[in-house]
Order: structure tokens, then sequence, then C-alpha cells
């Protein structure tokens, strides 16, 4: 219990610098957006409102608290075909173990493929001197653990890597989050989580060095970069569970009542940005049992649904639809497959599709 209201103190201490810090003037000001990119399909079609509610690997991208719902082992597999036809991907690998009764770790790799991208200079600007393809990764290593039946907490360390074939940065970013869960059947959750905050990052590199003549002696002259910071963020939501029948009795007397195998989840979140608009998500998803759930959500922002040529600044138009189809084992209803797709409007560029396949032992 001491710990958990550690990691809600360091959040909330966060909140006062970051809260509503979301502005139209600090757009492009800080580097590693590739962070803000939700990876997973279940999240995804859920327009990313399920802060309070996800669970297992894929909290490890809004509340990292989520991650101790993994039950023993999961394995998830992702990708993502951002803006369908920029020739832009990305691909994700997570890994979940519970160890004992209360812990969870959790690993995380992901990594973006931009295709091959002709060499241009300032004396070739229509290329002809071959290709490059900058290297875009991110390894997040986790840590939940559950407190109690209600508090669940967790944090993360992530290392980011950036680089082309003259040019590199690196750097470290923490995120750190907590979950409150009451109600009957665990129906109602509170969730908050502070992501992506770090030192600052440089590119160095041999692309930054010029050659230049002086006094009919070479010289080469390395040119300084800016640094340039994480793009922090914090999110917080709830979710409440809303069974559309009654309770279902058990085939076996000593077996408790569950509830209804219809279930509808609402869920909203605010996602307040340190360098882009804040944002308000809500996001609504029907299961029937553990079989299929159907989602659709909402990412609102400052003029999101106006022209480009009026002032909105994101290529996402707002709404996300998804859906998952389950195969649970014989063993346990926690256990078994599943395939999710996720899908991001977007204007005028093509839209963002996101299929998962998702394994729990």
């Amino acid at each position: 219990m001491k710990t958990s209201k550690y990691i809600l103190s360091i959040i909330l201490s966060s909140v006062v610098s970051v809260t509503f810090a979301g502005n139209k003037e600090r757009i492009g000001q800080a580097g590693a957006s590739e962070l803000l990119i939700n990876p997973w399909a279940r999240s995804t079609g859920f327009g990313g409102a399920n802060t309070a509610y996800v669970n297992g690997v894929e909290a490890m991208n809004l509340n990292i608290a989520g991650l101790s719902a993994v039950n023993k082992t999961e394995l998830y597999y992702s990708n993502v075909a951002l803006f369908s036809g920029a020739g832009i991907s990305m691909n994700s690998l997570a890994f979940g173990q519970r160890v004992g009764e209360q812990s969870v770790f959790g690993l995380a790799v992901t990594s973006m493929s931009f295709g091959d991208i002709p060499i241009t200079t300032t004396n070739n600007p229509s290329g002809g001197q071959g290709t490059f393809s900058p290297q875009f990764l991110n390894l997040a290593i986790s840590y939940a653990r559950s407190f109690s039946k209600s508090i669940h907490a967790g944090g993360s360390i992530r290392i980011v890597s950036e680089s082309i074939s003259n040019a590199s940065s690196q750097g470290v970013s923490l995120d750190a989050g907590i979950r409150y869960i009451t109600g009957d059947y665990d129906r109602l959750k509170f969730g908050i989580a502070l992501r992506n905050v770090g030192p600052k990052m440089t590119y160095t590199g041999d692309g930054f060095a010029t050659v230049v003549l002086l006094q009919d002696a070479e010289f080469t002259v390395n040119q300084r970069t800016e640094a340039f910071e994480m793009p922090a963020l914090l999110n917080i939501g709830a979710s409440y569970d809303l069974y559309l029948m009654g309770a279902v009795e058990p085939e076996n007397a000593s077996d408790d009542w569950r509830p209804s195998d219809y279930r509808l989840t609402i869920a909203g979140n605010f996602t307040s940005n340190s360098f882009s608009p804040d944002q308000f998500r809500l996001g609504a998803e029907f299961g029937f049992k553990k079989y299929i759930a159907v989602r659709a959500g909402l990412v609102y922002e400052s003029d999101v649904f106006t022209t480009l040529e009026s002032g909105r600044l994101t290529a996402n138009s707002g709404p996300t639809v998804g859906m998952s189809l389950m195969l649970p084992t014989k063993t346990s209803d926690d256990s078994g497959f599943s395939l999710d797709y996720g899908y991001r409007f977007s204007n005028p560029l093509g839209g963002t599709h996101t299929v998962g396949l998702r394994m729990n032992l």
C-alpha cells in the first residue's frame, strides 16, 4: 500500500506542470513523437479512451497499472499501417509474465519502418545517390503490482532510439500509472497515468560535420545541435460496465453467480499533452462472453472537425472502430487466442489500420 501511494504521489505532483499544458504554440517543439502512436489494436478501436479499462501487455502504452491483469503469460504481436498508402508501418511485440500472486513483469519492443528514402543533397536535390532507411526503435521494461483487489499500480522504463546512416539520438523515458477498481463484478474503474517523462534528447553523428578549407588547410567542423524534449502527457480516465441482462446462474451450486454474457463498457479519458492540444476521448465496447467484442471511439481536440485549411492540426479526423474475435481454451476462461483489429479515420491521408494477435497461456 505504501508503494502505491508513493507512485500516486509522483503522478499527482506532475499534474500541476502537465495538466491543461497542451497548446498550439508548442507543436513541433518536442521529439520522439512516435511515442504518441498507439501500436495496439484493441485500444486503437477504443479511441484510447480505456486508460482505466485496459488490461494486459497493451497497458504498457496507456496505463501500465493494467499490466497487473495478466493471468499467467501473455504474448501480443501488432502491426500498424500508418496512414495507409504512405508506406509507413509499425511492428510491436510484447510479453507479460506473472511472478507470484501480485507481480507482473512486462517487456515490449516497437520499431517503425519508413521504407527506402532517396538520398538528396544541396548539390543533388533530385537524388540519384542511393537510399537510406531511418531506424526508430523503443524498448519498454515494465513492472506492475496488485496491492489489493481494488488498487493496482506500475511503472516502465523506456529506451528510445532514432537513427539514420549518419546521425542518431538515444534517450530514456519513464511511465507510471495507478488504477482503482470497485463496484459489483468490478464494473467501475478509475485510472491515471503519466507517460514519456525523461531528460532531453540530442542528435549527434557525422551528418553534422562539415569539411572546410581555411588557408589551404582542411578542417572538420562539427555543428552544435539543439536538444529536444520528450512528448510528456497525462491520462485521466474512467470506465463502467453495463450488463444488459441478469446474472447467469452457475452450473454447479458451489460456484458463484456471474454477470450477464452481454456487456457494454463505456469509457472516457482526458489526455493532457505537453506539446499538442489536449484531447477528450470517448469509447464504447460491446462484448459477448469471451468470444467477440466490437468497439468504437472518438478522439476530440480543438478544430478536429474542421478542414486543414480552417485550422485543424492533425491528420486524424476523430472516429475510431475495431473488433476482436476470441477463442478461449478449455483450461481457463482467461486463456486462449484473440485476433484484434482497429481503424482510425484520417483526412486527407488514408486511415490507419492496426491488426494484432494475442495469446494468453
